[in-house]
């Protein structure tokens, strides 16, 4: 005999900042949210040692430790935080369908899309191990600049993402290094001369990070020329890495439009989507800022939106 699935007024699809800001404002709306945690609970936030820009924590707060805090809000306000991975979805009709763990059937009046996104590592042994450590491996200079003050860094990256958090370091640090993987940038004209004019960035074209120095912290990397295969050391305190970001939005191709790195597309000015009663918020829908903050205030944005589209639908 089969159980008829249950109907929600407000499922919310992550587990980070946005998705607990989103949660809060939707149980304080009488939503009664559920939140499908992920793969990932707590998202990008539980590889952070230090957060020290995120407003309201005069002292700073680790990343777990934020998301706990973000959780427990979240809970006094009788939000339901489920473990589980959504694994399919069907958004054809005006009750949109969630599959859990690819057995459990939801259905949903409204559906915040708080996925996330996950930074590009190189890859290596040392790298992560220092980067899992919070000893100076970082994928965001705005985040962790501050920690390098007169420090020198390396940073690996070619876009615009890279060359734009390279003059921002190059404003705290003593020197840059800015490792380009190929003999030119893939960055836009005016961002490359924005390098090019910062005294205290270095460009190495054609080299690459093959190892990180160090026990706990960073201590130096390992650069290769590819051209010539000449290696020699950096003495660096922290590297940064730039190499882009993966949006977790899969599972909504064919259903969500998206741009041609995967972040799902929304109405200006809206977290709405071409689907009706289907919002985004969060990292999966922004590749320009990606902060906590901002993340944070687009799930506040797609609560109300939510809420303000099931009101207009006679639905309370």
């Amino acid at each position: 005999m089969s159980q008829t699935p249950e109907l929600l007024q407000c499922l919310i699809i992550g587990s980070g900042p946005a998705a607990y800001s989103a949660a809060i404002y939707a149980a304080r709306a009488d939503l009664k949210p559920v939140v499908i945690e992920g793969p990932k609970p707590g998202g990008q936030l539980m590889d952070t040692t230090d957060v020290d820009n995120y407003p309201g924590y005069p002292d700073g707060r680790t990343g777990p430790e934020m998301m706990e805090d973000l959780k427990k809000q979240a809970l006094r306000f009788e939000t339901d935080i489920r473990s589980g991975w959504v694994t399919k979805v069907d958004f054809t009709g005006p009750i949109h369908k969630v599959w859990v763990d690819e057995k459990t059937e939801i259905h949903a009046r409204t559906v915040i899309i708080a996925t996330g996104a996950s930074a590009k590592w190189l890859g290596l042994p040392n790298e992560m191990r220092l980067r899992d450590l919070g000893g100076g491996v970082s994928a965001c200079a705005v985040c962790d600049g501050f920690f390098y003050r007169g420090h020198t860094v390396a940073m690996v990256g070619a876009g615009d993402t890279a060359a734009e958090e390279a003059t921002y370091l190059a404003k705290l640090v003593k020197k840059v290094y800015m490792l380009v993987r190929r003999d030119e940038f893939r960055a836009s004209k005016a961002m490359v001369h924005r390098v090019e004019n910062t005294p205290n960035i270095e460009v190495l074209y054609n080299h690459e990070v093959r190892d990180v120095i160090g026990g706990n912290t960073v201590e130096g990397v390992v650069i290769e020329n590819n051209k010539t295969g000449e290696k020699r050391n950096l003495d660096v305190t922290g590297l940064f890495i730039a190499i882009g970001h993966k949006p977790a939005t899969e599972l909504f191709k064919g259903w969500l439009d998206m741009d041609d790195m995967g972040y799902l597309k929304h109405t200006p000015d809206r977290t709405s989507t071409k689907v009706p009663g289907v919002f985004v918020a969060g990292d999966c829908a922004d590749h320009v800022y990606r902060q906590a903050v901002t993340s944070a205030g687009t799930g506040c944005m797609a609560a109300l939106d939510a809420e303000r589209w099931l009101a207009a639908q006679g639905v309370h």
